[in-house]
């Protein structure tokens, strides 16, 4: 790697988080594009594709197994200056995760209806939600192969990829929705299918484009060749790394499922009222969340290079910054969701339901501002295993017990069921704030000092 591209203590943190950033705001523009343009179609199958996206966001975070695994050992042993590893290292993750998402693809697409019906999802939802899983989640291991991928361009210096990327994606996303729900391709009557072809095309080219950059800057090199003998070794040292954060990930993805399936219980309204939320609510953390991504990256490098006490002020100083941002974007953001939710819908009994998630979703920000900032920074250094008990403890004993007895039993609807989320969010961070403040993950890094 190039001088001008390593990443030490002196590595500005908007290097690295302004790309990540322009990168998260371009995704959630992909989604409030689909939810803008299928809510005037029809507002059931917004709800459809809500009910669809959580079901594979958790397999997409079964991704992270490799893909989060991917940046803690990419940053650390190009912090230890181990080039010799690195191709190896890129081979593997690819090939791991390549095979690791058609198989989910295939479980996906084999169980779609009865991971609706789990969901209590209405049979007017059914059909489009089922058809948008068989599309888009039969093809859910191109996004295992761009995750990956991503992870080892940014740790590489290369943040500006996913960017540029993600522009490309919206762009061909709004031309082929537009030309299947509006356009000369309307006539197939596709619908929600048409949506879901527009999505997986989108990935076709961000997976082709990040590893046309991959070669043509010379980041490394993939080949099965490299593979022999089979470096089963780094495999489970990267299997014990990603295993306890997909795990941690998945929990909160399933806990999530509870907590939407409590909504569903509560009605068609609810469940539209949150997916036209979902979007919107996205813009509040990308802040702190591209800023806790890039802080990840420079721990890595420094407790890579044993750089400790640098790599915890780098952490608390970028926490100082995200935090404030944070609240001011969340409330900001709750204070003009009636004028916001006016794009998606004028129907005056989901723009108040939405009123309410929006105003309980502030508390959920803050919360996950630190949580963000210090679970990452605590998984860069390969404290790995503490950040997994802390958060099923608080998602499970608090999460679902304070959602549930708040939306359902007091009668507060969707609002009180994401006071749950708010309750586990701040309380988990704080317990995350405090180990990091105590040092207990210093010593822990996965390479091996020469």
């Amino acid at each position: 790697m190039s001088d001008s591209r390593e990443i030490n203590e002196n590595t500005p943190l908007m290097r690295l988080a302004g790309p990540m950033f322009t990168e998260m705001m371009l995704n959630i523009l992909i989604q409030n594009i689909d939810t803008l343009m299928l809510s005037h179609c029809s507002e059931i199958a917004v709800g459809a594709v809500g009910n669809a996206n959580q079901i594979m966001s958790l397999l997409i975070l079964m991704f992270g197994i490799i893909a989060t695994a991917t940046s803690v050992v990419v940053a650390q042993y190009l912090g230890a200056k181990r080039y010799e590893m690195m191709n190896t290292i890129y081979s593997l993750v690819m090939v791991v995760n390549l095979l690791f998402g058609m198989t989910l693809s295939a479980f996906i697409v084999i169980l779609r209806r009865p991971a609706m019906t789990l969901l209590n999802v209405s049979p007017q939802m059914m059909g489009d939600a089922t058809d948008y899983i068989m599309i888009v989640g039969g093809f859910l291991f191109l996004q295992a192969c761009y995750n990956v991928m991503l992870q080892i361009l940014r740790c590489n210096g290369y943040t500006k990829v996913g960017m540029y990327i993600s522009l490309a994606m919206n762009v061909i996303n709004i031309v082929g929705n537009y030309l299947f729900l509006y356009g000369s391709l309307s006539f197939l009557g596709l619908g929600v299918k048409g949506v879901a072809i527009s999505t997986v095309f989108a990935r076709i080219v961000a997976l082709a484009s990040a590893v046309v950059v991959f070669y043509r800057f010379r980041v490394g090199e993939l080949h099965l060749k490299l593979l022999r003998p089979f470096p089963g070794k780094m495999l489970v040292k990267m299997i014990k790394i990603g295993l306890p954060s997909a795990g941690e990930s998945m929990s909160y993805n399933m806990y999530q499922l509870v907590l939407l399936s409590f909504i569903n219980s509560i009605g068609n309204e609810a469940v539209i009222a949150r997916s036209y939320c979902t979007p919107i609510m996205s813009f509040a953390n990308v802040f702190s969340n591209s800023s806790a991504m890039a802080t990840q990256i420079i721990t890595g490098h420094l407790v890579g290079a044993l750089k400790y006490d640098a790599a915890q002020k780098r952490v608390f100083k970028t926490f100082r910054v995200s935090m404030p941002v944070t609240i001011a974007l969340s409330t900001a953001n709750w204070l003009l969701s009636p004028l916001t939710l006016r794009i998606f819908t004028d129907n005056k009994a989901i723009i108040a339901i939405a009123f309410g998630i929006m105003g309980a979703n502030v508390f959920v920000d803050i919360g996950r501002c630190m949580n963000m900032t210090f679970v990452c920074s605590l998984k860069a250094s390969g404290d790995y295993i503490f950040p997994l008990l802390v958060g099923i403890l608080t998602m499970w004993g608090l999460g679902v017990t304070v959602g549930y007895t708040a939306g359902i039993i007091a009668g507060l609807g969707a609002m009180g069921v994401i006071f749950g989320t708010a309750s586990d969010e701040c309380i988990r961070g704080f317990i995350l704030l405090h180990r990091w403040w105590s040092g207990k993950w210093k010593g822990r890094s996965i390479v091996e000092q020469k």
